[in-house]
């Protein structure tokens, strides 16, 4: 029988910290939380300080049974849940059930999943942290009445199945405010003239910079061929100003878990929840046989911190100096600022070990575990290396006072980027004749073009999660949760990757900023945040955040209770019948978009989805219409509107035309550089006309 008793969240992690500890130990999970505010009321005593009034989950009922079983056999109990405040509030409830003091020092927390790191943190437990409780429990308690306060208005006022939150709320309203910021811009005019120059057999690129030495910017076709009406083909332009420097370019920082989330979703083209879950797979650990089994094999991925331990700093520069040479390893690596908002209660994202390349797990990592492992790792590494130096020229050439101005840059040391780039961030060398102040250079001819200026682009998962951590609303933990609830509620759907608002979120989002002004106000959520980061400090009394922020929230509740009126949310008409009862159908809005209904519901309960036809003929029974259709997991595929009498179904668009080499249905495929029609048995393509 184990002596010592060690409970911990997952399955996963139980099993691997099992194996380092050896038989004198148990190690049970207890699934996550065992205990939260009830889901059939507020839960919270509003004239008692707020105390939370806290019930085991439902479903958990086995799982308490069998923790108080092998509580009564050990001798000593160990809580080793996750080392952040949901971990310690798991802890805290778990003592709880168990009868525990939460004053004896049976917490353990590690950073990473390691034998050695393991092993030496059941060398100096600790007691609960009761200040990381209560930051925890202020935020589940403010999230509590904010949301079990505005949801019932909501579905009073609106329909039933919304809800609002603190996060969640500042998440749609930043995806409807940049919307309306798109619908509000109005497109500038502007022109460049971009130019072909030679010296001897050398061409270059260059582009009109301005006129006597001053820039100048052209907003119509009447400035550009004032321009060209200065300038003498036939004669030469003179080299007036020549610059050359050396630039640096340093590596990025390694991972938080905002930038994985970002770059995740950038590179890789995965979910923040996506992202998450790998990450959490690879921090609790996976079997690499042998001698060293299952092993953590990156550290705690819910950090703000850039910051990294010395002996990571160390193995790192020696796995450098051995695989790039010693020019690659950085001998003083440039210290990353974090955030002003940043705990910094972890290290930043980073492998337990750089030994373990890549390379060398491709036989037990999947292939998502692979690519994500290769993010952090790559990402890391770099972050140790020397930064990348590289040799720019800037030369103006001049004729008639009208200055053109060509760039060039060629790589001197490669550095980081050996290794890795941030995407976005690629950088092609940019060849330039040699220039000397006084050289001559002929016109070949130019390109003047005309643009528009652009509204700003709509959010990406990335860019929602930087716009949250620029603005200091939520944590590393809250990001994934909260973007997947605006999604769930419907308030927000993706289009080609990108966020817009539904009619739904849009009625939600007016009311809240109308009668919850600070519930949208980022200054007031951010302040908030720091406040809650105060009672882990021990700084302020949870207590007291929570009733600073209730008080005037409470006056906001009643007066929205009197002064809302119902929203009518009018059933459209669809234009055909019922092919049940032959009443007329509608377009009705549901918790998951719109769809038609039988108008004579509840009496007709007939339903059916809304489907957008391409313009195509289904190429495999010829009689349908190829519609776009949603899988289980949101993802976009074409099939028959006669299913499931035609099963005809494409991850790809037809095109409605066939391969003049085989007869298959030619489908719009998205290739790098581009889209293309192509034959889905590889005997044709061709570019898509733009």
């Amino acid at each position: 029988m184990a002596k010592n008793l060690v409970i911990v969240e997952s399955p996963a992690k139980a099993k691997t910290i099992e194996k380092y500890l050896g038989r004198n130990y148990r190690v049970v999970a207890s699934l996550g939380h065992i205990r939260d505010l009830p889901r059939s009321q507020m839960g919270v005593d509003i004239e008692n300080n707020y105390q939370p009034k806290y019930i085991s989950i439902r479903g958990k009922g086995d799982v308490i049974k069998d923790l108080k079983k092998e509580a009564k056999k050990a001798d000593h109990i160990y809580l080793a849940a996750d080392p952040d405040r949901e971990g310690e509030a798991i802890a805290w409830h778990v003592s709880h059930i168990l009868n525990l003091d939460p004053a004896d020092k049976n917490r353990v927390v590690f950073n990473e999943i390691t034998k050695d790191t393991v092993k030496n943190a059941f060398k100096d437990p600790r007691s609960i942290d009761m200040k990381l409780v209560d930051a925890q429990q202020a935020r589940r308690v403010l999230d509590r009445l904010v949301g079990y306060s505005i949801s019932p208005i909501l579905w009073k006022k609106v329909k039933k199945g919304l809800s609002a939150g603190r996060v969640q709320s500042i998440a749609l309203k930043l995806v409807i405010d940049r919307e309306n910021a798109i619908k509000a811009f109005v497109p500038e005019e502007y022109w460049t003239i971009d130019a072909e120059m030679a010296k001897g057999k050398e061409t270059f690129a260059a582009s009109f910079y301005g006129e006597k030495g001053r820039k100048k910017a052209l907003k119509n076709n009447a400035d550009v061929q004032k321009v060209l009406g200065k300038v003498d083909k036939k004669k030469p332009f003179a080299v007036t100003k020549v610059v050359k420097r050396e630039r640096k370019r340093f590596p990025a920082a390694p991972f938080t878990t905002s930038s994985l989330q970002q770059e995740a979703n950038r590179r890789l083209n995965y979910k923040t929840r996506k992202t998450m879950m790998i990450a959490q797979q690879l921090y609790e650990g996976i079997n690499l046989g042998g001698k060293e089994g299952t092993t953590g094999l990156i550290t705690y991925m819910r950090t703000d911190s850039t910051r990294i331990a010395s002996i990571a700093k160390h193995e790192a520069a020696g796995f450098i100096h051995d695989t790039y040479g010693a020019e690659y390893a950085a001998v003083k690596v440039q210290q990353k600022k974090n955030q002003e908002f940043a705990q910094d209660a972890h290290e930043a994202i980073r492998p337990t070990s750089t030994l373990r390349t890549p390379k060398s797990l491709e036989s037990v990592l999947n292939r998502d575990q692979m690519r994500l492992y290769s993010l952090i790792w790559s990402r890391f590494v770099a972050s140790e290396m020397t930064p990348a130096v590289y040799d720019t020229i800037t030369a103006d050439m001049v004729q008639n006072d009208v200055q053109f101005r060509a760039t060039g840059s060629r790589t001197k040391f490669d550095g980081f980027t050996k290794l890795y780039t941030q995407s976005g961030d690629e950088t092609k060398d940019r060849l330039l004749p040699e220039l000397n102040e006084g050289d001559s250079v002929t016109l070949k001819k130019t390109d003047p073009a005309q643009h528009f200026t652009q509204p700003p682009a709509r959010y990406t998962e990335a860019s929602l999660v930087k716009a949250l951590e620029e603005n200091g609303v939520g944590r590393p933990s809250t990001y994934s949760p909260t973007i997947d609830t605006i999604q769930k509620r419907y308030y927000v759907k993706l289009n080609e990757k990108s966020f817009e608002p539904t009619e739904l979120g849009e009625i939600v989002n007016t009311l809240i900023v109308e009668f919850f002004p600070d519930i949208v106000n980022v200054d007031f959520t951010a302040k908030l945040e720091d406040e809650l980061d105060e009672i882990e400090t021990g700084s302020e009394n949870w207590v007291n955040v929570v009733d600073q922020y209730y008080q005037p929230f409470a006056k906001e509740i009643d007066s929205a209770e009197e002064k809302i009126q119902k929203v009518q949310i009018k059933d459209e008409p669809a234009g055909f019948n019922c092919d049940i009862c032959g009443a007329p159908m509608v377009i009705k809005l549901g918790r998951y978009g719109k769809f038609y209904a039988c108008s004579r519901f509840p009496n007709c309960r007939n339903t059916k989805p809304i489907v957008k036809e391409i313009g195509v003929i289904c190429p495999k029974c010829g009689i349908g219409q190829v519609v776009e259709r949603k899988s289980k997991r949101n993802r976009l595929f074409y099939g028959c509107s006669r299913y499931p009498d035609c099963d005809f179904v494409s991850w790809d668009k037809p095109v409605g035309r066939d391969c003049p080499v085989c007869g298959h249905f030619l489908v719009d495929k998205k290739v790098k550089g581009g889209r293309q029609v192509q034959c889905p048995n590889g005997d044709y393509d061709e570019p898509i006309q733009k």
